[in-house]
């Protein structure tokens, strides 16, 4: 298990989907925004992920939610402690929690992303030319 975490952790992509996961609880098209990737190669990061153990996945509908899985938070707290601290330091890694802290402020929501995701992105991160 410990050698597929480090695997999965061996991306940055992932590393980027971690960061934001480990703010809080975001379905796919939140994180799309958050991070500018396509739906389907967000999807196949998080599917590593999740397969490593690192996050855990909860359907609600036909809305699929990620968090952090309890098994890296309570089984390895060191490596918990250290992905929390290390990726605070890194300028991309701030970039994305400032989108995500946007999204927050505006109370924007998944409905409005599946409204209209190109004008979500606007109030999130101005000039970003991330899912343009």
């Amino acid at each position: 298990m410990l050698e597929e975490q480090f695997k999965a952790l061996a991306d940055g992509n992932r590393l980027r989907i971690i960061n934001l996961l480990l703010n809080g609880e975001y379905c796919v098209c939140e994180l799309e925004v958050f991070l500018g990737l396509t739906q389907s190669n967000l999807s196949r990061h998080l599917g590593k992920l999740k397969s490593s153990g690192i996050i855990d996945a909860k359907k609600d509908g036909q809305w699929v939610y990620y968090t952090i899985s309890e098994d890296l938070k309570m089984g390895n707290p060191l490596l918990h402690q250290h992905l929390q601290t290390k990726l605070r330091e890194d300028p991309l890694y701030q970039k994305d929690v400032e989108r995500m802290d946007n999204y927050k402020k505006n109370r924007l929501t998944c409905s409005l992303i599946r409204e209209n995701k190109e004008q979500v992105i606007q109030i999130i991160d101005p000039e970003c030319s991330c899912g343009k």
